[in-house]
C-alpha cells in the first residue's frame, strides 16, 4: 500500500496497542469511530448504537470503494479514526454464495485486508473485525465453541465466504502478534432486522421467508414455498442486539482470540416459518421444496465467553420478527428486492 505513512516493525513501540481499553464515560465523546459498511444492515445498527452512547462517528462524504487500496488509505488518513469497526462485506444466502463464489472470496478478502492494513499503518488504536458463524466446520460439535475454528471441513455452500472470513481472523491475530496491533474478531450468528436484504436472489433465510409469506398473504395464495426440508436448525440474533454486543466488546474485550456473538438458542426452519406465518397473519400452508439444499444441519454458537463478560441479548425472536415485519411494511417500496 502506498502513501507516506511509516510502517512499524516488530521491535517498534506501537501507538495502536491499547492495554486494558475499558472505556470511561468521560472519554467516549472524544473517541473518533469509523464504521466501514455504515450504510448496510450491520454497519447502520452499530452506528446507531454508537451515537446513542455518545461516540463521535466520522464518516466519508461519499461512497468509497474499499477494494481500492489507495482510496482506503486516503479515507482513513482523512478521517483519522481512533476505532474502526469492519462491517463492510459482501453477504448473502445459499443462492448468492452458489452463484457468485469468486466475488464472495475476492471482495471480502480485499476489503478486510485493505482496512486492517490501513488501520495498522495509520496507527488506529483499535480494530474490530466482524466474521461470521459460517467459519466453523460443517459437522463440528454443537454448540460451536471458538476453538473449533479450522478443526474440520467447511459447509460447501458458503465455503468461499467462510474462507475469506477465516483469513480475516488469522490476519487480525497476525497483526496483533507481529505489530502489537489491537485487533479483536467477533463471530456473529445469523442476523436479521431493519435494513436487511429482501431480494429473493441473494437474501438470507428470515427476509426471504418473511417476504414470501407477505406476498402469499397479499395475493391470497394457498401456500408459501420454502427451500429445503425445514429440519435444519439455526440461531438468530436481532441486529440491534448484535450492535450492542459489538460496542460492549470494543469497550471491554482486548484478546486476540475470536469471540462468538449470539443467543445460545436455536429453532428449526420449520418452526421459524410457522412463527413468521403467525407474525404476518398468513392463513395458507407452508410447503418445503426438498429438492433445494438445507445447508449446514445445525449451527448454534457457544456464547459462554460473551455471557461470562456480562452481556446477553434483550430482543426475543418473536419480538424481533414482529419489529422486522413492521419495518418491512413501512419500507417495502424502497427495499432491495
Amino acid at each position: 500500500m502506498g502513501g507516506s505513512v511509516k510502517r512499524m516493525n516488530k521491535q517498534s513501540t506501537p501507538k495502536n496497542l491499547v492495554q486494558g481499553s475499558k472505556t470511561t464515560r468521560a472519554a467516549i465523546s472524544d473517541i473518533r469511530v469509523y464504521v466501514a459498511g455504515h450504510n448496510g444492515m450491520v454497519g447502520s445498527a452499530i452506528s446507531r448504537r454508537l451515537v446513542t452512547k455518545g461516540y463521535r462517528l466520522v464518516l466519508p462524504e461519499k461512497r468509497i470503494d474499499l477494494i481500492d487500496q489507495k482510496a482506503t488509505l486516503d479515507l482513513i488518513e482523512r478521517l483519522q479514526p481512533d476505532w474502526i469497526f469492519d462491517a463492510a462485506a459482501r453477504v448473502g444466502g445459499i443462492a448468492a454464495n452458489s452463484n457468485y463464489p469468486a466475488q464472495f472470496i475476492y471482495e471480502n478478502i480485499m476489503v478486510q485486508s485493505n482496512l486492517m492494513h490501513t488501520a495498522y499503518v495509520t496507527g488506529v488504536k483499535k480494530f474490530m473485525f466482524l466474521g461470521s458463524s459460517c467459519i466453523y466446520p460443517r459437522l463440528a460439535p454443537q454448540p460451536l465453541r471458538e476453538d473449533y475454528l479450522l478443526s474440520g471441513p467447511l459447509e460447501p455452500t458458503n465455503k468461499p465466504y467462510a474462507v475469506a472470513k477465516i483469513a480475516g481472523i488469522v490476519m487480525a491475530q497476525s497483526y496483533r502478534k507481529q505489530y502489537c496491533m489491537n485487533c479483536v474478531s467477533v463471530m456473529p450468528t445469523n442476523l436479521y432486522g431493519p435494513g436487511d436484504n429482501f431480494n429473493l436472489e441473494d437474501s438470507h433465510v428470515i427476509p426471504a421467508i418473511l417476504r414470501k409469506t407477505h406476498e402469499a398473504k397479499m395475493s391470497q395464495s394457498g401456500f408459501v414455498e420454502i427451500w429445503g426440508s425445514g429440519n435444519s436448525l439455526r440461531e438468530f440474533l436481532h441486529v440491534d442486539d448484535m450492535a450492542d454486543a459489538c460496542v460492549f466488546l470494543m469497550e471491554n474485550y482486548d484478546s486476540g482470540e475470536p469471540i462468538n456473538i449470539g443467543t445460545g438458542e436455536d429453532v428449526s426452519i420449520n418452526e421459524l416459518a410457522i412463527m413468521i406465518k403467525d407474525v404476518v397473519g398468513f392463513q395458507g400452508q407452508i410447503k418445503f421444496n426438498t429438492s433445494m439444499p438445507d445447508g449446514t444441519p445445525r449451527k448454534l454458537l457457544d456464547v459462554s465467553k460473551l455471557t461470562g463478560l456480562g452481556w446477553k441479548p434483550s430482543i426475543g425472536l418473536r419480538e424481533g420478527l414482529s419489529k422486522t415485519y413492521e419495518w418491512y411494511l413501512k419500507n417495502q417500496d424502497c427495499l432491495r428486492k
